[in-house]
């Protein structure tokens, strides 16, 4: 993971150095900064607002009585794209919109959902015992199932 965490840390702000470059050579240094400038800040705005509508789905799941899983998720992926977006680099903006964009969200949602239910489930239950399903509606006990 270390190694892993490094090569992050090297690979990534290289390539983005090297497309900042070549973008400058193409357009100029003002121009590419300008757009720079420009992508932070729209950006910004985009986080803004995808974060209010998480904000008020989130809330009318905990008014309905229901585990707000879902709308945490996406708060999470909005702020990791805000973070991106606000990064200067043109690799970390394409990543940070891709992320803001619903359809490519929910996606990236799902495997993030699968991938805390499966190890709550190896952690809570030793891999094969009852998990409970978070996606049971609210005034209902909880629905054991079997992993298999």
């Amino acid at each position: 993971m270390i190694v892993l965490l490094g090569l992050l840390f090297l690979v990534v702000p290289i390539a983005e150095l090297a497309v900042i470059l070549q973008v400058a050579h193409g357009i100029g240094v003002l121009n590419t900064i300008a757009v720079l400038v420009l992508v932070s800040v729209v950006g910004a705005w985009l986080v803004k607002r995808e974060g209010v509508g998480v904000l008020r789905r989130l809330q009318r799941s905990v008014d309905r009585g229901q585990l707000p899983h879902r709308e945490l998720v996406d708060g999470g992926l909005i702020l990791l794209a805000g973070a991106l977006l606000i990064t200067p680099g043109f690799l970390s903006d394409v990543l940070g919109v891709v992320l803001l964009l619903p359809p490519t969200r929910a996606v990236v949602r799902a495997a993030v959902l699968a991938r805390v239910r499966r190890r709550v489930a190896a952690k809570v239950t030793g891999r094969f015992g009852p998990v409970i399903d978070v996606d049971e509606p609210p005034g209902r006990p909880p629905h054991w199932r079997e992993l298999g």
